[in-house]
């Protein structure tokens, strides 16, 4: 009988992509798994259901983990199963521009990401080792805000991912410079409670499968299988643009790191956290991160 698990979404985004062709391909089916994604809303309500016993796992970024981890050694949040290792948000302009340094942000009308802390930690990051001040968010507004103050000359600049990169070169724009050429980045992996993934423990097994799965297809499907195979996940979402949007990701190697976890990825998050003040110090690797899962799963 196939094991029931419970996947907290923490919004639809389309550079999780590996997590919706997954169930796509029917590869949790075939590890055994009778999957159910339910959308939380936020990273914060997915990790609050994952606590609650509400599901049994969630994906995010591990920035998660470390933050739970750091206040409290004994904090029950452990991640596992790399899928996203790289950033997935890019800088886009109303028009073409080459040789982007990072350390000329500061001279724009900048619009930054406000839904989620990570990629600004990042950018800053990234900025501050460019030699460049600390980037300044000129504007306050949504992504999708913040496309339409770009393209009315409100903003020089924004930062985004995929589709809204997307849709600034459809309306004329272009993508000035895609944060994954920053290196290895901890971006999202699968987490859960250290005593699931013990109780459940070839249903976890199974998930890191069927995700390695997907991504070793991924690694040779053309952007156009897989856009289609996300038209469920994003039906509002033109085909063109799906593809034109999974062939970038697929350029800058944004799916080619899971399943295990690099270290070096785990550590540049930690370092972007910590000069963002989002976090006191970088946890042990070892106590964050379930390794042996995916050993297991696919020895």
């Amino acid at each position: 009988m196939p094991e029931t698990l419970i996947l907290a979404e923490p919004f639809r985004a389309l550079f999780y992509a590996p997590y919706y062709l997954a169930e796509a391909r029917g590869a949790f089916t075939r590890n055994g798994l009778d999957l159910r994604m339910e959308t939380a809303g936020t990273p914060t309500l997915a990790a609050e259901a994952v606590l609650a016993g509400r599901a049994d796992l969630a994906w995010s970024g591990p920035m998660r983990v470390m933050q739970h981890r750091a206040a409290d050694a004994a904090s029950p949040l452990t991640a596992f199963c790399a899928v996203i290792m790289r950033d997935p948000f890019l800088i886009a302009g109303r028009s073409a521009r080459e040789g982007l340094h990072l350390a000329e942000l500061n001279g724009f009308r900048l619009g930054l990401v406000t839904e989620v802390p990570t990629p600004v930690w990042c950018l800053a990051d990234a900025v501050a080792r460019a030699g460049g001040r600390k980037v300044k968010d000129r504007a306050g507004g949504t992504m999708a805000e913040n496309v339409a103050a770009l393209l009315e000359g409100k903003l020089d600049a924004i930062q985004v991912f995929e589709p809204f990169a997307s849709q600034v070169e459809e309306a004329g724009g272009a993508v000035w410079f895609s944060q994954a050429s920053t290196g290895p980045m901890a971006y999202s992996s699968l987490y859960s409670t250290s005593a699931t993934l013990a109780s459940r423990r070839e249903a976890m097994r199974g998930m890191v499968r069927a995700l390695a799965e997907t991504l070793r297809w991924m690694e040779t499907a053309s952007p156009a299988e897989i856009a289609t195979l996300l038209e469920a996940r994003f039906p509002d979402l033109p085909l063109a643009t799906r593809e034109r949007a999974v062939a970038r990701y697929q350029a800058s190697g944004l799916w080619t790191d899971g399943p295990h976890m690099p270290r070096a990825a785990f550590q540049a998050l930690g370092e972007a956290m910590i000069r963002a003040g989002a976090l006191p110090h970088i946890p042990d690797f070892d106590l964050c991160v379930d390794e042996a899962v995916v050993t297991e799963a696919l020895a």
